[in-house]
Order: C-alpha cells, then structure tokens, then sequence
C-alpha cells in the first residue's frame, strides 16, 4: 500500500521553521481576530526549545517557555466584550504583533456542502452581498486539507465581512453571525471549516474510532480501501477521467456552435479516497486539529446527507464526534447546534419507511443525549430537486434562535415542538406534542398533514388529522380501524404543515420502535 504524501504546503512549513528556529505563531492568530469574550483564552504557537515568550494584550502580560518540541502555550485571563480594536503582542526569539484584536463571541462554522454553500449562491444574494459591511463582524476560512496527520497551520487569514467578501463565506455561518452582532451589539468571528460532501466520521480522529467496537465493520472496511489503494491506479483513473472530460468538452462546444441544446453532464472527477473528505479521521486532522483549543463560545453544524444511508450507525456516532470534540477543545461542554436534514427528494404517493427520516431521528435524539445541545427543525425549508436549498437565511435564524435564547439570555422561543406520547383507543390516535410553552398551528390549510398510521400488520397508511388544544392531535385512518402505531413527516420530503405559533416546524417523529431499514441485520 502507498499512502499519499503530506500535503506541500504542509512540508514547507515544517522544513522552514526547523531550519530557521524561530518564533512561528499559527494563522488562527492574526489581525482582525476576535477572542473569545469572559473565559481564558489560549494563545499558543512554536519557538526555539527553552525560549521565554511573552504575550501582552489589553494590559495582561502572559509569559512560557518553549518546550523540547518547541511548543508553547499561554492563557489570557477573561476579559469582557471590547469593540475597541487592540493589539497582541508576542515576544520570543522574534517578535509578532497583530492589529484591530476584537473581544466578542467566536462560533466555529461546520458540516458538509449545505454549511459550506457560499452566500453568493442563495435567495437575495446581490442584496444581502450589499448589506454585508460589518466591520466587526470577522471570518476565517480553513482550507481543505484531508490527511492522517495531525495539522498544526493552515494557510489564511481573519478578514473583517464586507459585501466584497462576504459572498464567498459560508451563508448559514454569515447569517447566524450577523443576526448575534446586530442583537448583541458584540464583535463576532466565525471560523469556517466546512468541506462539501464530508462525512461525519471524518471528522472523528482515526484512534477515537478505532476504540470504539461500535464502529468495527465501518473501519474494516476502510482497512481494506487502504490495503487495495495504489497511487499508480488512481493516476490511471485521472488520465481516462481527463480524456472524458475532453471529449464531453468538445461535444459541448459542437452543439454550442450548431445552436442544439446540450443538457449532458459533465463527467465527474474520480475522489482519491486516501485524501478525500470520508475517510475516518482526514478532516478531524487536516481541518479542524489546526483550530483546535482557540477560544470559542460554541459551533454550529450542518451535516448527514452524505451519512443517511447509514442512519442507525450515525446515531451512535454523531454525539461521539460532538463528545469527541468538546474533550479536545479542553472548554467544558460548549454549545453544539445543528440543522436537521431537509426535505429532500419526490414525494412519496405513499407512506413508508425512509433512511432521511431515519437520519433526522438520529439527530433529534442526539438532542436528548448531549448537553448543550440544540436542532435547527427545517423540514419546511427544502427543495424536491436540490439537495442545497438556496434559502439559507431562515436555517441561520433558527439555530441564531437556539444560541440566543440559551446562551445569551434572549427571550425567544428556540425549540420545535416534539413528541411526547400516543394513546390508541376507538380507532384513533390522540398525539400529545411537547409545545414548550407554545402551541400548534397550521400553515396554508386548516387540515393537518402529515400523519400515518398503521395497524398491527404494520401497513402503513395516511391518514387525517385534527388540532385539539393547543399541543394535541387526533389522528385517524379509514383503512386502519385499530391503529398501534402512528408517524408524522416521516419521508424523505414529507408533505407536513404542523408549525408552532412562532413558525418553528413540528419535529419528525414516530411512536413506534420497529427495526430500522439502516440497522445492521441482526438488530
């Protein structure tokens, strides 16, 4: 087996500072930089073994000695908000300083292509792009690096958000961090790491995994992807991928110049799996280890379209990332946000049993498991034939929710309401929601949509529904005359219309425990 090289950039960097030996700082520290405000704040960085440095900012002075690595690392005592801009000096066997330091709140930006989809490409991007001059509102992106190696830098730089950048930063992250600006008045930075297409044990270090026996057949199979890779036959793959593409090239160009219309896709480009975004572990190391203790207030997350076929499996392995990552930060249990899959894909002229809703559950359960813990419900806000819905506002407004009213004392409603219990008796189904203080509406009809039941023979069938009170439903079907069961939005794009007063969709759910369609064959 040949394992891909570190990446260049990465040997670079190392080979530069062994021969220069000198004081090197990562780039999540650099002008225009927001620290996290009223917790210590670690500053760290590399210098020649034994060296004294020196940290000074707003009046602190922090000082460490470089250890047999080089490594050494400060903390900067809590301090509070400050909009005015400062500098953070450090001293070694060099000297850096970095302008216009911040004091405010720090969110990490995650997931897959649905967090990284830029503003540029959503609804009312030319006017949101034009609005986007926030000064204090700072963004850093992380390059996409996937390796086994642990990552100490990255290549980039905090910028503060104007309408020229903006649009090339992550839409959900932008939102969500200018709505807590304009309501808390604070600076914000955002750190975007998010890598289209990424699955989430990626995103878990390979040792973590390798530990865990519920993640056995998983990493055997990655076992054998890496024992059968060869560079020499994925070369191979990218010459006849370059051979397709130029002649899809040329067909295009053939029919563009004879006025026919040209619908055929262009031919995809073969992933090294060795490099790739789904290998265990490559971006737990080369995207987020590099950030990795920087002081934050929490992270936001949008991710599982690429894991929704294994959804029982990512039951178990989501609140272990989310565990994973708060036990490497060393900040205690920060919050963790994220957005449950949307509706996505035809509606289905039956009910059934669908591994997206499987996903979704997943996710609302991890809610329950985790502490500080929070889900965006948006099974309103997809698109049938997009897996990127381009309304990213409103996804960004409901986690902004979650953040205010749980972090930072707003009063708002935060959570969609869930399911509590079902008694079957008569023929019906009377659901009980967990309204959370609120109560249940519908939107566009006064019918209720959404519902299935099913009888003992576990036929599922739809069915009617109406409110009673503000946080029952009574649900029932005339080819189910003794319902043991009943389900509500559980599809891969369910046609559902039950809303909380304040707007926040009813949460995916069902009564039953039946087996899993992603549950490995034995459960």
């Amino acid at each position: 087996m040949r394992l891909p090289s570190l990446p260049l950039s990465t040997l670079l960097v190392s080979l530069t500072w062994t021969a220069r030996a000198e004081l090197r700082v990562p780039a999540i520290f650099g002008d225009h930089m927001v620290l996290q405000q009223k917790q210590a704040n670690p500053v760290w960085g590399w210098d020649t073994p034994g060296t004294e440095v020196t940290v000074q900012f707003a009046g602190q002075t922090k000082s460490a000695k470089a250890g047999p690595d080089g490594k050494w690392t400060v903390k900067l005592d809590p301090a509070p908000a400050n909009t005015r801009p400062a500098t953070l000096s450090i001293q070694g066997s060099s000297a850096r300083q970095f302008q216009d330091v911040l004091v405010g709140e720090v969110w990490v930006c995650s997931g897959q292509s649905n967090m990284g989809f830029t503003l540029s490409g959503t609804w009312d991007a030319e006017l949101d792009k034009a609005q986007a001059r926030h000064p204090r509102l700072r963004l850093i992106t992380v390059p996409r690096v996937g390796t086994q190696e642990p990552q100490d830098d990255f290549k980039g730089a905090w910028q503060p958000c104007t309408p020229e950048n903006a649009g090339a930063f992550t839409a959900v992250g932008y939102h969500f961090g200018r709505m807590l600006h304009q309501m808390l008045d604070v600076p914000v930075g955002l750190i975007n790491n998010a890598w289209g297409g990424s699955a989430c044990e990626a995103w878990v270090s390979r040792d973590v995994l390798e530990k865990d026996g519920r993640f056995g057949e998983m990493m055997a199979r990655w076992r054998q992807t890496e024992q059968s890779f060869t560079q020499e036959g994925f070369d191979k793959q990218m010459e006849a991928h370059k051979a397709k593409a130029a002649a899809w090239l040329k067909e295009r160009q053939q029919a563009l110049k004879s006025g026919a219309r040209f619908t055929k896709a262009a031919p995809r480009a073969p992933q090294n799996p060795m490099t790739g975004q789904h290998r265990p572990g490559n971006l737990y190391a080369g995207v987020l280890h590099p950030t990795i203790g920087y002081g934050i207030k929490g992270a936001i997350w949008y991710q599982g379209e690429t894991n929704a076929a294994r959804a029982h499996e990512y039951g178990h392995l989501f609140p272990l990332m989310i565990q994973h990552w708060r036990s490497e930060w060393k900040q205690g249990d920060f919050p963790f946000y994220w957005v449950q899959l949307a509706d996505y894909l035809a509606e289905k002229p039956e009910p059934g049993d669908s591994s997206w809703a499987e996903l979704r559950e997943s996710q609302t359960k991890t809610q329950n498991a985790v502490k500080n813990g929070g889900q965006a419900v948006i099974i309103d806000l997809g698109e049938a034939n997009d897996i990127h819905p381009k309304n990213k506002r409103d996804v960004a407004e409901r986690l902004a929710r979650i953040a205010l009213a749980r972090d930072y004392g707003v009063d708002i409603r935060w959570r969609s309401p869930e399911f509590k219990s079902a008694e079957f008796q008569g023929g019906k189904a009377v659901v009980t929601l967990d309204t959370f203080g609120s109560s249940l509406r519908t939107v566009d009809v006064s019918e209720v949509k959404g519902f299935a039941l099913c009888g003992e023979d576990r036929k599922w069938v739809w069915a009617g529904a109406k409110l009673l009170g503000k946080d029952k439903v009574e649900v029932s079907a005339k080819g189910v005359p003794n319902p043991v069961a009943v389900r509500y939005a559980w599809s891969d794009n369910p046609a559902c219309n039950l809303f909380s007063v304040e707007g926040l969709p009813v949460t995916p759910f069902r009564s039953d425990d039946f087996p899993m369609i992603t549950a490995p064959a034995a459960q």
